[in-house]
């Protein structure tokens, strides 16, 4: 079953045609990478889903249902989580404040389900030590931890994830990898825009690859990483060269 179906997406933002036609699947349970280029339209693609930029053509079903013309809180509301490439925290309230922010069925912290909070914690164990500090002042991996945790502090059908590993150091990114093979070992379904092709290989189940504004393939991502003369045909890169 796939949770979320793109289907002839075109996107425009003022005078700009990004998105051609977008045709992509995200079947449930599984983590779907989202790859190409830099300007391939992968952002531009998940603001859409959001409803951050409407589409301006085709159709966006989520769990069957259209969702494309809806406003980001409803496509929020329904169940769908965004982390993006900025992360989204806000930096002058704490780590607290933030997580209780995102539980949108908590008014407070002590509202918060107390399991699920602890299995966060044991995921991001940071966030437990920071938990009264504010925000601004965590790492950059921290803070892309607590983006992360903020996105599934309440169980979501999908998570888009913008690009996390951006701006990491191997050892952070390593560990971002490990926090997010334990989502995926929960079959938490996961659309992720990733340019650390080492991430790609260690997360991703099925793989579409953008150009121009089109999803110009889609398979499985152990047949992409074992394939270094399509990788050099798709992103003009192989992923051995980024071990």
């Amino acid at each position: 079953m796939n949770v979320l179906e793109l289907e002839g997406v075109q996107t425009h933002i003022g005078a700009y045609h990004i998105l051609h036609g977008v045709d992509l699947a995200v079947p449930e349970g599984e983590v779907t990478m989202l790859l190409g280029r830099n300007g391939a339209g992968k952002t531009t693609t998940l603001r859409t889903i959001m409803g951050l930029w409407q589409a301006s053509a085709g159709a966006i079903r989520f769990n069957g249902e259209p969702i494309h013309a809806k406003a980001t809180p409803e496509i929020a509301q329904a169940g769908i989580a965004y982390v993006p490439e900025t992360m989204g925290i806000f930096g002058d309230l704490t780590v607290q404040e933030n997580m209780t922010l995102a539980a949108r069925a908590a008014r407070r912290a002590a509202e918060i389900d107390g399991t699920r909070l602890e299995w966060i914690f044991g995921l991001f164990p940071a966030l437990k030590k920071f938990w009264l500090h504010p925000a601004g002042k965590l790492s950059g991996g921290q803070k892309q931890m607590l983006a992360v945790a903020r996105a599934v502090v309440e169980p979501r059908a999908l998570i888009l994830i913008d690009e996390p590993s951006k701006g990491l150091a191997p050892s952070i990114i390593n560990n971002l990898i490990a926090c997010l093979k334990e989502l995926k070992s929960q079959r938490t379904t996961v659309l992720l825009v990733e340019q650390n092709f080492n991430m790609a290989k260690a997360l991703g189940d099925g793989v579409a690859v953008m150009d121009n504004g089109r999803v110009v393939h889609h398979g499985r991502m152990a047949e992409l990483a074992a394939d270094e003369a399509l990788q050099h045909k798709l992103l003009g890169l192989s992923l051995g060269a980024h071990q």
